[in-house]
């Protein structure tokens, strides 16, 4: 009995030694999922399953939210092959569109996709819905055993709001243009109504799952620019609303959390900065700071991060003020203080081509997926890359 526990602890330390030595590597290798597709393939998750097998969504139609034919679709890639299998249906609302897709494997090892069903062609009409699977390993489709929708009732925020958009425009140095003032005046004219503080609430970055078992789901509303967290506390039974971020254009949060408990939302950047935006919480997720500016650029687009297994972070986002061209990723050893060095997924000429919207997961083995939206002359696709933390800290050659 002795020799045989002793050899299995061999091969534990030996299966840590490879996983550690297949992170420390260089590493880059990188695929689309299908060919280039004529209809609008965007807005991906990515998820490993308890075996190893990697699964992605994404949504499918002739347009967004004004097409009625859009759905969401999914692929797997089996543990040890290199190819993706013929895209599958997950989810169709017929006659409404499905848009924006996430997915997480939660601590029973159930998949669950989140998604918006957009009810009169606007994204402030949507609701986020889910589905859930409890066996989610397989070679075909995904079967769900459960589905349902996440209804939040925020409280009243308007007079937060007020203050905030009051010294944003003091600090802006020039006055709002007829739109800008139209979208303001809408805006807040909809926060006093319980119905669309309600309504349009829609994922678009990965649930994060913090050590007391507490699930944020980031959401974000177009109806007033900003974000708020869904809080389940029992595993996806229930869901709460946080306190909203309220940034005016800070919108599409993935949230990282520091060794202190700390927990560090990054926003896509939809209003002047041309930065992405951050705030902080204290509280797992219930509060929020104020919105700031960090000094990474952003042009408008959707971006992802990590906290890897030793600790350090990985964001990756379009380093742009205009244009989706370049897709980078950088590198943090200190939880999102500084980034030490950023090395490109996609580096193109303006025009061409657009390369956005990533999900990105690190698997047990060490290697970090990133899935994202890949739209060039032909056609679009969504496009894998797997690589190490080595090869980020190599640097762009």
């Amino acid at each position: 009995m002795r020799s045989r526990l002793l050899l299995l602890s061999l091969l534990f330390v030996g299966a840590l030694f490879v996983t550690s030595a297949r992170a420390d590597e260089p590493h880059y290798a990188a695929e689309l999922i299908f060919p280039l597709d004529d209809q609008h393939n965007h807005a991906p998750g990515i998820a490993e399953l308890s075996n190893g097998d990697l699964v992605v969504s994404w949504y499918r139609g002739s347009g967004e939210r004004r097409a009625d034919d859009v759905a969401v679709y999914g692929s797997r890639r089996l543990k040890g092959s290199s190819g993706w299998s013929a895209p599958f249906l997950m989810a169709d609302t017929p006659g409404f569109p499905d848009c924006n897709t996430c997915l997480m494997v939660d601590r029973q090892d159930r998949l669950w996709l989140f998604w918006p069903v957009i009810l009169a062609n606007t994204w402030e009409s949507c609701l986020t819905h889910y589905k859930v699977s409890t066996q989610p390993i397989g070679s075909g489709p995904v079967e769900w055993y459960e589905d349902g929708m996440i209804l939040l009732k925020p409280g009243e925020f308007h007079e937060e709001a007020q203050t905030v958009l009051d010294q944003l425009l003091g600090q802006l140095g020039r006055p709002l243009t007829d739109r800008e003032q139209q979208e303001v005046d809408t805006g807040m004219r909809l926060m006093k109504d319980p119905l669309y503080r309600r309504l349009g609430w829609q994922p678009r970055c990965k649930p994060t799952v913090l050590p007391s078992g507490r699930i944020l789901l980031p959401l974000y509303s177009d109806t007033y620019s900003f974000s708020i967290m869904a809080i389940s506390d029992d595993d996806g039974a229930t869901w709460y609303a946080s306190k909203p971020l309220i940034g005016f254009g800070a919108i599409q949060p993935a949230v990282l959390r520091r060794d202190d408990g700390t927990l560090v939302a990054y926003m896509r950047e939809n209003g002047v900065t041309g930065k992405i935006r951050v705030a902080e919480s204290r509280d797992d997720g219930l509060t929020w700071g104020p919105v700031g500016t960090s000094d990474l650029p952003n042009p408008g687009s959707g971006l992802d991060g990590v906290r890897l297994q030793n600790g350090n972070w990985v964001l990756v986002y379009n380093d742009t003020t205009e244009g989706r061209h370049s897709l980078a990723v950088s590198l943090s050893e200190d939880g999102g203080k500084t980034w030490i060095v950023t090395r490109h997924l996609e580096q193109h000429e303006p025009g061409g081509g657009q390369y956005h919207y990533p999900a990105i997961i690190q698997t047990r083995d060490g290697r970090l997926h990133c899935v994202y939206s890949y739209f060039v002359d032909g056609g679009k696709s969504m496009k894998h890359a797997e690589f190490s933390e080595a090869w980020i800290r190599a640097g762009d050659k």
